[in-house]
């Protein structure tokens, strides 16, 4: 399995595709697809059924994109980063390849 650097929580930005620049927070993690569910990215609309719990309507619901369309943003300089793991104290930490912060 690849080594995965992103995950669920951190604000990446979009580098490619009808949304590029567009930033937003990562919901989920699709390791099997490579993929990644992006909040405002990639929405689509889709008709809902009403049903007993939900009343049903237009839905707009975000779709995955490819993960190797997003990277990740770095909280120190606030613009989109490569990241490497280094061991730090004896623990395996990620690191922006530009500014060698730590990224938590």
């Amino acid at each position: 399995m690849d080594k995965w650097r992103i995950r669920r929580g951190d604000t990446v930005q979009v580098i490619t595709g009808k949304d590029k620049g567009v930033r937003g927070e990562i919901l989920s993690v699709l390791r099997d697809d490579r993929r990644v569910v992006v909040k405002g990215v990639n929405v689509c609309t889709r008709h809902q059924k009403p049903t007993a719990t939900n009343a049903g309507g237009l839905i707009k619901k975000e779709h995955s994109v490819h993960a190797s369309n997003v990277m990740l943003v770095d909280p120190s300089d606030d613009k989109p980063v490569r990241v490497e793991m280094k061991i730090v104290d004896g623990k395996k930490v990620r690191v922006s390849k530009r500014t060698g912060s730590v990224i938590n």
